[in-house]
Parts: structure tokens; C-alpha cells; sequence
């Protein structure tokens, strides 16, 4: 089971109308404007935070269980996500969840071993 990050909300839809509301009527809707995309803009870096946390959980998993460095968990995190079609955050997200018990999706453990052998591979050359 896929885990989506867990995401804070900054402002719901009600209080962004009652903003433009009160701000246009004050007759400021450049300042609205600007609020509005700041909020938005800080919406998206807690996401990417958040995302960024359980990846870098998953990439020190991958270098323990791996003995490898972080950049070539990096890799091998990647090449899961790319071949799974499946975002990075979501790999990451199986891959922390497994640590609680949970078990790692079939198609995630078969591309993990294949990375892995590839990555390996790789490293004979």
C-alpha cells in the first residue's frame, strides 16, 4: 500500500474568497493577489519538506541495507521510481512503512532487487 505524504493545509478555499473579499474591498487586489500566491508557494515547500524527510529516511535505509553511499541510494531510489512509474516520495514512503511492519509492494520489490543487481553490475566494470 502506497502512502501519500501527509500534507499541512495553509488555507482553505473559504478563508482565500474571504481574504480577496476584505482586501478588495479595501481596494487592494494586487495585495490579494500577492497573499494568495505566497500562500500557495508555502503550501508547496511543506509538501516538498515533507516529501524530502521520507526520502532521505528511504535513502538511509537503502545505504544501510546496501552498503553504499548516499548518492548511490539516490540512484537506486530513482531507478525504482522511474521503472515502477511510481514517484519518488511514494517509493520512499513503502520503503520507511516497511520499518513499521508493513510489507513492500510486490512490483516495488522486484524493481528494487533489479536495481540493485544493475547497480552492482555496473560497479564490476
Amino acid at each position: 500500500m502506497m502512502h501519500a505524504v501527509d500534507v499541512v493545509q495553509v488555507t482553505t478555499p473559504h478563508e482565500d474568497q474571504l481574504l480577496l473579499t476584505v482586501v478588495a474591498s479595501a481596494g487592494d487586489t494586487a495585495l490579494a493577489a500577492e497573499v494568495l500566491e505566497l500562500r500557495a508557494i508555502t503550501a508547496q515547500l511543506r509538501r516538498a519538506l515533507a516529501s524530502r524527510a521520507v526520502i532521505d529516511q528511504a535513502r538511509g535505509m537503502v545505504m544501510a541495507l546496501t552498503p553504499c553511499s548516499s548518492a548511490r541510494a539516490w540512484d537506486l531510489l530513482v531507478d525504482v521510481s522511474q521503472h515502477c512509474n511510481v514517484k519518488l516520495r511514494d517509493v520512499a514512503a513503502a520503503l520507511v512503512a516497511t520499518a513499521k511492519g508493513e510489507a513492500l509492494p510486490e512490483q516495488l520489490q522486484e524493481e528494487l532487487r533489479r536495481a540493485l543487481r544493475r547497480a552492482h553490475a555496473a560497479e564490476r566494470r
